[in-house]
Parts: structure tokens; sequence; C-alpha cells
């Protein structure tokens, strides 16, 4: 979908500030946040595309004025009303409706390292591949209402495959929970002045992981 979190390119945002010595958390709620997201993650109600899609959808002047894990926040609470964890209400009151299912833990203290280490890999089986390293394909001019992966920044401009990564799950049907309908990534190297035209210079560009749906042969 096209939305404010999708700033590739644009005007206005002023430059990005890198913090020496940047904290894993800024405050102690968002260790509690990234706690509780993965607690709750583990009964399986969404999955990382889903909340992506959620972040997506906070409204802009929300989006522009939160830090990172306020957007995670607004996000998770949109997706605990969404698939029935929760209701609206007891969001608002922030105590449980009486007589409401109380869920046994599916996440145990014990197993959290491991389960941070080994994340959720998307990879799946091998699907032959339509494009080769080397060729030259245009990213898709296509403005989904959906979640996708394809910046706005670069639809219709040509760049060159570099790499097969191979086959992984596809987050523009997963995020609506469509099914995995997995298909092989690329890196595709774009040229700046492809993307930002003659007053970019010539020696730079932007890789991007793009799956084949966005992609065609460059004509």
């Amino acid at each position: 979908m096209n939305g404010i979190h999708d700033m590739g390119g644009m005007h206005g945002m002023g430059p990005i500030v890198p913090e020496p010595n940047e904290p894993v958390f800024h405050a102690r709620w968002e260790g509690r946040l990234f706690a509780l997201r993965r607690a709750v993650g583990a009964w399986g109600r969404w999955n990382i595309d889903a909340v992506r899609h959620a972040v997506e959808r906070v409204p802009a002047p929300e989006h522009l004025q939160a830090s990172y894990y306020a957007r995670q926040y607004l996000g998770f609470v949109r997706l605990l009303a969404e698939r029935g964890l929760v209701t609206r209400e007891e969001i608002e009151r922030g105590i449980a409706e009486p007589g409401s299912a109380r869920l046994t833990p599916r996440l145990q203290a014990g197993q959290v390292p491991a389960m941070v280490a080994a994340g959720a890999p998307t990879r799946r089986e091998r699907i032959a591949e339509r494009f080769q390293v080397g060729q030259r394909v245009r990213a898709r001019n296509q403005h989904p209402s959906g979640h996708t992966r394809l910046p706005r920044y670069v639809r219709g401009r040509t760049g060159a495959i570099v790499r097969v990564h191979g086959t992984f799950v596809f987050p523009d049907t997963n995020a609506h929970f469509l099914g995995e309908h997995p298909q092989p990534l690329y890196a595709v190297r774009f040229g700046a002045r492809e993307l930002w035209g003659e007053a970019a210079d010539a020696r730079d560009s932007v890789t991007l992981d793009l799956w084949e749906a966005y992609l065609q042969p460059a004509e």
C-alpha cells in the first residue's frame, strides 16, 4: 500500500543521523513490548508480514510523531483486536471482560533464548527462477491497496539482477492470511541516476531484494 511508511526518495524528511553506541532499548517499556509481542505471537495468530502491515496502517500524523517502538506498539494493539485476542473495549479499560477466555501461555521463559535466536525463517523449497544474474529487469509500476515490499521510488525503474537468493514466502499474500505463495527472490541493483535523475552521482546505486512478481523483463 502507499503510505507514509514508504519514505524512500521523499523530500523534506531530514538527514539520517546514526546514534553512536545506540542501546538495544532506549526505555524499559520498549523491552516489555518486545517481550509481549513475542509471547503473544507464539499463539500463531499472525505472521511477520501481518505485523508489518499493521504498522503501515498507523495514521500518518501518529506515524510521523512516534518512535520506532511506539509505532510497533500501535500496530500490536491493532492486531490484538483484529485477531480476536482482546476487544477494543478491553484495550481502552485495561482490564479483561468478566468471564473472557484465559489462554495458557504458549511460550515459557526457558524457551525464549532459542526462539529469539532461531527467528522465523521464510525460505521455502526452491522454485525455478524466471530471471538470472546479469539480466535486466523492470520493477512493475503497481499500487496495491494491501501490503507490499515493492517501494514506490523503484516502481517502473530498470535494474539488473545481481543475485538469486532462492525461494521465500511472498509477503503480499502472507500479510493478509491468503497463503505463503513462495516465489523466487532476487537482489536487483538500480543505478542512482535511473532512480533520481541526472543530478545523482553516476557511481552510486541502490540494491533491493525483490520478489519475482514485482519484476518483468526490461524492454
